[in-house]
């Protein structure tokens, strides 16, 4: 294969079409002379401007992707996002010897399966655990919740896009409440499982912590903080994430780098447990923690690129991303540096109206790309449809905005400047990034500590 003769790769695989594929194609077209191939089910005019072919297709098609990647003589691939990891993309590419960044299908299982990874850690009495329960019949969940005054989480055990994790005294105002939730989810089979984990409420601030692995080597970028809440103020309903945002040393006001480095040696150990079981994982991995009275906690863990957490590390990465794609796939990162500009970011979603909940799809989209970009924003589409050349909204989030500065106020301030150049009935948190954001996170980290 080419990627291991030491042949610079330059056909190179992307499937996805939102925002967070936009920004890893743009990183992977950065240097070098980059030949790209896209499938995307949708609309994305900004990979369309960076690929050399697009073609619109089903991301799940693994056999058409197999086939159409195999006649494009492709180096390796990138799978942006989790669906296609979870049925064996990457497996399946290997068998035409197309190395994939991204996990093997049993690898995938970390984010595929949250009962797997909590197994996992207990198993290997790794750090960041929390005390859970995997209940598999209604009469069992109405009994276990109904002894205890505890508040919970309860969670499906499979992929839901974000939007399954619903908490005991946030969004389940009550034990009745609660108990519905749960027998839905095993009922409905929410995640693909008849079944769902219970797992006790954890309460502090949370941040993301993104790495690149090569089955051994575990390579972290800067931390992000996520929203996923489709309201101001963390309410409504969980989305896919409204936004996000990071500073400048790559670390957040509330987390240290000794907290940090726990973060990391959790992924790292989750990593080494892998392996001793026979699964090496290569791609990315992100751990979503919190900080708690009790230390460092692993909320859950996934088996990609964040979106939008995507948007705050890709534009400040400095090393050539095709070289760190290359070092994945040849077991190399321990030879790779890491360098990000140290800058502040902020990102925030334009969505359709009522996202999260019942979201408008159809509704026209216009955007002054080279406005908005002259004031040092970034843009990011994502999920679009497109119709007698109008950008048309979908179920699903539509553009992401950027904004790169010396502090995380004035990359905020510059994102509300730029909104001014969208045209078009659509929904965006404005409280991300914004100072009373920042103080509020501050604030529930003192309390934590206290």
């Amino acid at each position: 294969m080419s990627i291991l003769s030491g042949k610079t790769p330059k056909r190179i695989l992307l499937v996805g079409g939102g925002a967070r594929e936009h920004a890893i194609a743009e990183a992977l077209c950065r240097k070098g002379d980059v030949r790209l191939f896209v499938v995307a089910s949708n609309y994305n005019p900004g990979l369309s401007s960076l690929a050399q072919l697009l073609v619109r297709h089903d991301e799940m098609d693994t056999g058409f992707i197999k086939d159409w990647a195999q006649r494009q003589d492709i180096d390796f691939a990138v799978v942006g996002w989790e669906d296609p990891l979870a049925i064996g993309l990457s497996d399946i590419l290997a068998e035409i010897d197309i190395p994939t960044v991204g996990p093997s299908e049993a690898a995938a299982r970390l984010e595929t399966s949250k009962l797997f990874t909590r197994d996992l850690m207990r198993r290997h009495d790794i750090a960041g655990q929390v005390e859970y329960r995997y209940i598999s019949d209604i009469y069992s969940l109405r009994e276990y919740l109904s002894s205890t005054t505890k508040q919970f989480a309860l969670k499906p055990v499979g992929l839901t896009a974000g939007k399954g994790v619903r908490v005991m005294g946030v969004q389940l105002g009550s034990l009745a409440e609660a108990i519905a939730y749960g027998e839905k989810i095993i009922r409905d089979k929410i995640g693909g499982v008849a079944g769902l984990i219970v797992e006790e409420r954890m309460v502090g601030p949370e941040f993301t912590l993104q790495t690149f692995v090569d089955g051994k080597t575990v390579l972290a970028m800067p931390l992000v903080r996520d929203f996923k809440c489709a309201l101001e103020g963390d309410q409504g309903p969980n989305t896919g994430g409204m936004g996000s945002y990071s500073q400048p040393d790559g670390l957040l006001s509330y987390v240290t780098k000794q907290q940090r480095d726990e973060a990391v040696d959790i992924i790292q150990h989750i990593v080494d447990a892998l392996c001793s079981e026979g699964i090496a994982y290569c791609g990315i991995l992100y751990g979503q923690f919190m900080v708690t009275p009790k230390g460092i906690k692993l909320i859950e863990i996934n088996a990609r690129f964040g979106d939008p957490e995507a948007m705050n590390v890709l534009p400040l990465l400095e090393n050539d991303l095709v070289e760190i794609c290359q070092a994945i796939l040849t077991g190399s990162l321990h030879s790779v540096h890491l360098r990000f500009r140290p800058m502040a970011t902020v990102c925030k979603y334009i969505t359709p109206l009522g996202y999260g909940i019942q979201p408008r799809v159809g509704l026209p989209l216009s955007l002054d790309v080279s406005r908005i970009e002259s004031l040092g924003v970034k843009v990011y589409f994502a999920k679009l449809d497109r119709k007698d050349g109008v950008l048309l909204t979908t179920t699903s989030r539509a553009v992401a905005l950027l904004g790169i500065a010396d502090s995380i106020p004035q990359a905020e301030a510059t994102i509300e400047e730029a909104l001014q150049y969208v045209e078009g009935d659509f929904h965006v948190r404005h409280d991300i990034g914004k100072e009373e954001t920042l103080r509020v996170q501050q604030w529930q980290f003192e309390k934590v500590k206290a």
